[in-house]
């Protein structure tokens, strides 16, 4: 088989993300100073959320975990590849476009499920007319998502990782000029939504065509592949929903709590989202038609190197970046969001709720790392099966909590489901033979990894001390400084005390992984 390129394909995907996190950042931060964390932010929250949880079935549920593999394998033994992927592609517009017209219809139930405590006020019926104006984006996204699987299965990875950044552009572009000329941002950023879908859809369609996959809907045949995918698909459409549930517990709690929790809440989401997305996506990303194509070819030896250096990979950004968010939310926050509607008592309240984040995300990013080990097996109900057990864990959280920390309870009881989920992803691989096994490089690094990060955070707490007349000039300085400095005492640590080594680390990237 032709390897795919592991850590070239990591350094790839996550740069892209990177930049998509960081163009993120900047229209959060413009939604903050235009609209703060009033009616008109909240209701938008929960419409764009609407396309995004479907999304999260069609695409990372059915196609990521279900049509990747298959296809990858398909690309392998150099069968008809094309042909599958156009049944998919058929299917999978015919139950999008079904959607997105019942969703139209059943908005306000759908609003409802969302954020029942908008009932009665002025945001419901805005996010009612917002919910439809956006919802047509999961059917461009998803879309999208099925040709990003074919490139990912190829090893290009991106274009497909380049698209997200479209979205970011353009709903920042439309806030900007709709200010400009003297336009309702609110609207101005929701129209933007399914544009910015239409634009991401575009860009992967081209790239796949460019490589021999120019597909056309058709009218699919139900082939023995086609039968395969559907069987791999439910449960990992369900896992999805159960994920979705975890989320709308999460903000059923938040709309019931003091006004500005959802906002909050979804600030603190977006801050831990950036390792989260530039580690764990990147691996996802890669890591599983990889997976699929040396299980495929019998190369146990290679499967098991591409999971070890995955893991690896994960804990040496994850943990740093977790120690962070736990000592120095605030200035965090403060330098991104806390200007014009957006204040320092909102400024506050978000980075409590990024400090329990920082607490899962390296939970969050194990995640990605073990479940292509159940996934490439073509194994998708396990993982379903310990999904339902994590959001067990997370409604009773949620739920009990509520009382006594109002909207914190949400991200305390995510924490603690995302870390339940790795346990049993953990104890459940045991039986998958020697592949999945922690190899000595693994096991002689990673507690040093956590050394580093430990000593990092240290650093990290007393330099914001040191730095405070810094900070007091200016808020922006400071928290560069700080980052800078964690960033360089982080990798310095790490090197010497053998936790990485960079000569390693940009060998294999030359190299391809």
């Amino acid at each position: 088989m032709k390897p795919i390129r592991l850590v070239r394909g990591f350094v790839t995907v996550g740069g892209w993300t990177l930049l998509s996190r960081v163009l993120g950042f900047v229209r959060d931060a413009l939604i903050a100073a235009y609209l703060g964390a009033g009616p008109a932010a909240e209701a938008f929250v929960v419409a764009f959320s609407l396309p995004n949880m479907f999304r999260r079935f069609f695409a990372e549920g059915t196609l990521n975990v279900a049509f990747v593999p298959l296809f990858a394998k398909k690309v392998e033994a150099e069968e008809d590849a094309k042909a599958f992927a156009e049944n998919t592609l058929s299917v999978l517009t015919t139950a999008l476009i079904v959607l997105t017209l019942l969703a139209t219809l059943f908005m306000p139930a759908l609003v409802t499920a969302m954020a029942a405590g908008f009932i009665g006020d002025g945001r419901f019926d805005m996010a009612v007319d917002f919910g439809r104006i956006a919802f047509p984006y999961v059917l461009f996204i998803s879309m999208g998502a099925l040709f990003s699987g074919m490139l990912n299965a190829t090893g290009r990875f991106a274009a497909a990782a380049a698209a997200p950044v479209l979205l970011n552009v353009v709903l920042s572009v439309a806030m900007v000029g709709a200010a400009k000329f003297g336009l309702p941002v609110d609207r101005a950023l929701i129209w933007a939504v399914p544009v910015a879908g239409a634009a991401q859809l575009a860009v992967v369609w081209s790239a796949a065509a460019k490589i021999g996959f120019n597909l056309r809907p058709r009218l699919p045949r139900m082939t023995p592949e086609l039968k395969r995918l559907l069987i791999l698909a439910g449960p990992a459409a369900l896992a999805g929903g159960v994920v979705q549930i975890n989320l709308l517990i999460g903000r059923q709690v938040a709309s019931f709590s003091q006004d500005g929790a959802l906002q909050y809440l979804n600030l603190a989401d977006r801050l831990y989202q950036l390792p989260l997305g530039v580690v764990a996506i990147a691996i996802g990303i890669v890591l599983l038609p990889d997976l699929s194509r040396r299980l495929q070819a019998g190369d146990h030896a290679g499967a098991r190197h591409a999971y070890n250096r995955a893991f690896e990979f994960a804990l040496l950004l994850t943990v740093p970046a977790a120690i962070a968010l736990i000592v120095i939310p605030e200035p965090l926050i403060s330098f991104l969001f806390q200007r014009g509607a957006f204040t320092p008592e909102d400024a506050h309240k978000t980075a409590l709720a990024v400090m329990i984040y920082g607490l899962g995300l390296p939970a969050f990013v194990m995640q990605k790392v073990l479940q292509p080990l159940y996934f490439a097996r073509e194994d998708t109900k396990t993982p379903f099966r310990f999904a339902l057990y994590a959001m067990v864990i997370n409604a009773v959280v949620a739920i009990g909590l509520s009382f006594v920390i109002g909207y914190l309870a949400a991200a305390v009881a995510t924490t603690l489901a995302a870390w339940g989920m790795v346990a049993l992803l953990w104890f459940g691989k045991k039986s998958m033979g020697d592949e999945v096994h922690a190899d000595a490089r693994l096991i002689r690094r990673a507690p040093r990894i956590l050394i580093a990060s430990l000593l990092m955070g240290a650093l990290l707490w007393g330099s914001e001390i040191g730095l405070s007349p810094v900070f007091e000039l200016s808020r922006g300085l400071g928290t560069l400084l700080l980052v800078a400095i964690g960033i360089v005492g982080y990798f310095g640590i790490a090197h010497v005390i053998g936790a990485t080594r960079f000569a390693e680390l940009k060998g294999s990237v030359k190299r391809g992984g």
